[in-house]
C-alpha cells in the first residue's frame, strides 16, 4: 500500500464534517494530531486513500466507524478531586441552597464529559464524605460522554496511581481496592450508583432526553468548541436544568461570554452559573 497522505482539502472536509457532527472544531494547530489519527483509521479499515475512507465512514449505516473516530479524536485526561474548590462549593453552598428550594427529596446531578469516570465518582465520594444531609436526601448522578471507550472504562472503575494521586489516603483506603501493577478498583456500590450514558451535547435527540437536573458539571469541554457550538451547548444545558439549577464550568471558561441565559453567582468557594428561577424560554 502506498503512503497515505491527507491533503489540505481532505483535512478541511473532515474538519467541517466532524464539527457539524460534534461541535468540536480542529484549528490548523491540530493538523498533525488529526492527520495521524485519520491515517490510522484509513489503514485499519483497509482503505488506500482519504476519499475512499471518508465516503465509507460517512455512509456506513451503523455509524460504528464514525464512533471509532470520535473515540480517537477526543482528549480524556483527568484525575480524582480535580478543581476541588468546586466540589467544596457543591457541598457547602450549592446543595444546601437546592435542598432549601426544592420540595421533593431528590437531587439530580449531571457530569459531562465524564471521561473515564474520575469526575462523577469524585462528586459521589465528596457528597458521601462531606455533605451532612446525604442520609436524608436522595442524589442521582448521571455521567455522560461522547466517547464509548471511556464510558466502558468508567464502568469498570479501574485507575492507575496518577488518577488517584490527590486523594487523601483514608479516602483511597475506604473507596478503593488496590490491585496489582499499581492499579486501584473503585468500590462496587459506587460503580453501580452512577448512571453512565453516551450523549453528544450537539445532538438534539440526545440532549432532549436529559431533563430535570439541579446541578451540572461541564468542565473543560466548551474550550474545544467555537462560538456557535458553545451557544448551542449552553442552550442545551439551560433546557436540561430545573429553574434555579446551577452549572459549574472549568476555571478558564465563562458562561457570560457565551450567552445571557444564565446569571453569575459568586459563592465563597467558586463562581457558578444559574438558570433563573423565573424562566422565559
Amino acid at each position: 500500500m502506498s503512503q497515505i497522505k491527507i491533503s489540505d482539502t481532505d483535512f478541511e472536509r473532515f474538519r467541517d464534517y466532524f464539527y457539524r457532527k460534534t461541535g468540536i472544531y480542529f484549528g490548523n494547530s491540530k493538523r498533525y494530531f488529526v492527520d495521524k489519527r485519520l491515517i490510522e483509521r484509513i489503514k485499519a479499515t483497509g482503505h488506500s486513500n482519504f476519499r475512499s475512507y471518508f465516503t465509507f465512514m460517512r455512509f456506513q449505516a451503523s455509524g460504528k466507524e464514525f464512533q471509532e473516530l470520535v473515540n480517537l479524536m477526543t482528549v480524556n485526561e483527568t484525575y480524582f478531586f480535580r478543581e476541588e474548590y468546586q466540589l467544596k462549593c457543591m457541598v457547602e453552598s450549592v446543595l444546601p441552597e437546592i435542598v432549601q428550594r426544592k420540595k421533593e427529596d431528590l437531587i439530580r446531578i449531571w457530569s459531562i464529559p465524564c471521561s473515564t469516570g474520575e469526575e462523577p465518582y469524585s462528586i459521589a465520594i465528596y457528597i458521601l464524605e462531606y455533605w451532612p444531609l446525604i442520609d436524608e436526601v436522595d442524589v442521582e448522578i448521571v455521567a455522560s460522554d461522547i466517547d464509548t471507550t471511556v464510558l466502558e472504562k468508567s464502568k469498570q472503575g479501574i485507575y492507575n496511581s496518577r488518577s488517584v494521586q490527590y486523594l487523601p489516603r483514608e479516602i483511597l483506603r475506604k473507596y478503593f481496592k488496590q490491585l496489582s501493577g499499581g492499579r486501584y478498583l473503585i468500590d462496587q456500590d459506587l460503580r453501580e450508583a452512577i448512571d453512565f450514558r453516551q450523549i453528544n451535547i450537539c445532538d438534539f435527540e440526545d440532549t432532549k432526553k436529559m431533563r430535570d437536573f439541579d446541578l451540572i458539571f461541564c468542565r473543560n469541554l466548551l474550550i474545544y468548541f467555537d462560538d456557535v457550538s458553545r451557544r448551542k451547548a449552553a442552550e442545551a444545558f439551560y433546557d436540561s436544568l430545573n429553574p434555579g439549577g446551577i452549572i459549574f464550568l472549568g476555571h478558564s471558561e465563562s458562561m457570560s461570554r457565551i450567552t445571557s441565559l444564565f446569571k453569575v453567582r459568586k459563592f465563597p468557594q467558586a463562581i457558578v452559573y444559574q438558570k433563573p428561577l423565573t424562566t422565559w424560554r
